[in-house]
């Protein structure tokens, strides 16, 4: 099995600064106050960033095995967002800007709940020509040997999402999408649907699988069944099958081993155990793609996801211990 190296794995997506903050209810009608009145903790955040971010923590060594592009402010969050990535030895190389400030997401946390307020901002201002296509920026490209997007940012630059995935699928690399939210499969069909003939391995969720299905005119609601025809669309790459994986929060894992569907328990855990479900998603596929990075099998792929999204519910954000226990 090959070790992971510097910059197999690329990400590319909306980076957000998480910002944690515990707060009284009264609080939430007065937002704003959060950074200056409560104790925060910052993280690097966004989905995609989450995803390569856990998939660099399960891998440990070496560091910068994970590459990440997306862009930001240039601002105070965007040089906290550039720190907190460099301390998970993540590779980050932004785009930044002036137009917009660096885009956050805001956590408050009340006793067991958790109020998210997302502001996009600069993450909607990603622009392919004055970063992905600069010779040193798409050089890191190139480098990688696993590509993973989630489907929000067919919502910033659908165009980038295809030259990669194209990239991918011409050098017979490995290219991974994540339906990531109802509303993609619903409003963003067009751009969806484009780069999924490129599309190696597809992630999302039970509703999502769902709301995909619905769009494409499956006419059922059965998981498995809505994999399996996922895996049968058409793909320009004939030399590798796609890789369907639909996560059902504490049901089994649905996934597509070759032309089969199978069910992949997840780990048990005492629901008392669960402190915030927030990120499992992102945290099933890094975990997921730490291990496809060494070219593991997919059994031992899913293994490695359920582990990482075990261990990220049972802590507050996306944030995990100092080592993975995972063998």
């Amino acid at each position: 099995m090959p070790t992971p190296s510097q910059n197999a794995l690329f990400g590319m997506g909306n980076p957000l600064l998480d910002i944690s903050a515990v707060v009284d209810k009264d609080f939430l009608d007065k937002f704003d106050e959060i950074v200056k009145k409560s104790k925060v903790e910052y993280h690097a955040g966004g989905s995609t960033q989450n995803s390569v971010k856990i998939a660099q923590w399960m891998i440990q060594e070496p560091h910068k095995v994970a590459t990440f592009f997306g862009c930001i402010g240039k601002d105070h969050f965007g040089e906290i967002l550039k720190q907190k990535a460099a301390e998970a030895h993540v590779d980050a190389h932004y785009y930044e800007q002036n137009e917009e400030p660096t885009g956050t997401c805001a956590a408050c946390i009340t006793g067991d709940n958790r109020s998210l307020v997302a502001n996009l901002a600069a993450a909607n201002c990603y622009n392919k020509e004055k970063h992905l296509d600069l010779e040193n920026n798409w050089g890191l490209v190139e480098k990688a040997r696993v590509y993973y997007i989630a489907g929000f940012f067919l919502t910033v630059s659908p165009d980038s999402i295809l030259k990669v995935a194209k990239h991918a699928s011409d050098r017979n690399k490995v290219f991974g999408l994540n339906l990531s939210a109802p509303f993609i499969s619903q409003f963003f069909k067009e751009p969806l649907m484009k780069v999924m003939p490129y599309v190696d391995i597809l992630f999302g969720n039970e509703t999502e699988a769902a709301a995909f299905a619905k769009e494409q005119g499956f006419e059922t609601d059965d998981v498995a069944e809505i994999a399996r025809r996922v895996q049968l669309l058409p793909k320009v790459n004939k030399n590798r099958q796609r890789i369907v994986v639909f996560t059902q929060g504490r049901e089994d894992t649905v996934a597509t081993v070759g032309d089969k569907v199978t069910m992949f328990p997840v780990l048990d855990i005492d629901q008392n155990d669960i402190v915030d479900t927030n990120g499992a998603g992102d945290a099933f596929v890094g975990g997921f793609l730490s291990e496809l990075v060494q070219e593991k099998t997919l059994e031992q792929c899913i293994r490695a996801g359920h582990y990482a999204a075990n261990t990220i519910i049972r802590r507050c954000g996306c944030t995990f211990p100092e080592k993975p226990d995972f063998q």
